[in-house]
């Protein structure tokens, strides 16, 4: 269990290296390192305003770094748009504005296949094996369905662009906790067919138990790093960050 700098996996999908950075004005990461492995679970948590969603969003090219990297697959992506990002295998799903609420819930995931030029009914077939509901409300407009579904379709549409990281801001923000428990299940299976996840989450203990790495923030710097599991059973960030 370190507080010093994370030394990441060499072989991760995904590393945001000591990431330095912030919108223009004062930096909100300060030496941050982010890491995902294949089919793995990532999890970043920490206080409010500790630059959870900034570290994603940087890993996700949304604001400039003043230092560190981005590396995807091994190829440094430092410099692309989140444009490119995505046509490199990157899915990002951000907490709000996430659906076109006026579209119906097929159209909404054939908008997420904008960059593809093969049959994507496959893909849709996926999705729809993963999140039922959805199958059954596909022409209903995404907009008047429940908040737990409407994440669903945000995450599907990410998926339909056949990401192999899908990056998700706070997924179960503002859901009961049974709809939390649903989407964690899901994104375990999502997980299990090779697609690495990164997730930033205020449920943190929740998050933490069915996360193959954790990442606790402070500050927009990295203050414990460990297995979900070490992190849940470790006193100190019990106390501090998962309410004893």
């Amino acid at each position: 269990m370190s507080e010093h700098p994370v030394t990441p996996n060499p072989d991760a999908v995904l590393i945001g290296e000591g990431m330095t950075g912030g919108y223009g004005g004062a930096d909100i990461l300060h030496n941050c390192t982010i890491a995902v492995n294949k089919g793995e679970i990532a999890v970043i948590v920490g206080p409010n305003g500790a630059g959870k969603s900034t570290a994603m969003k940087a890993v996700f090219g949304m604001l400039n770094l003043r230092e560190g990297q981005v590396r995807l697959d091994g190829k440094d992506i430092t410099g692309l748009t989140p444009q490119a990002r995505v046509g490199m295998g990157m899915g990002f799903v951000p907490q709000t504005r996430n659906i076109f609420p006026s579209m119906s819930v097929e159209e909404n995931l054939e908008m997420g296949a904008f960059i593809r030029h093969d049959d994507i009914r496959t893909t849709m077939e996926q999705v729809y094996h993963l999140f039922p509901i959805l199958k059954d409300k596909r022409r209903q407009a995404a907009g008047e369905l429940s908040g737990g579904q409407r994440q669903q379709v945000a995450v599907g549409r990410a998926l339909m662009t056949k990401p192999s990281v899908l990056m998700l801001d706070e997924p179960t923000a503002g859901v009961s906790p049974i709809v939390m428990d649903e989407l964690f299940d899901r994104i375990i299976e999502i997980a299990r067919t090779g697609i690495s996840i990164l997730m930033v989450e205020q449920n943190a203990r929740q998050a933490l138990a069915i996360a193959h790495k954790g990442y606790v923030l402070v500050q927009g710097a990295n203050r414990y790093t460990d297995t979900g599991q070490a992190l849940l059973a470790d006193p100190e960030v019990r106390r501090s960050f998962l309410g004893g």
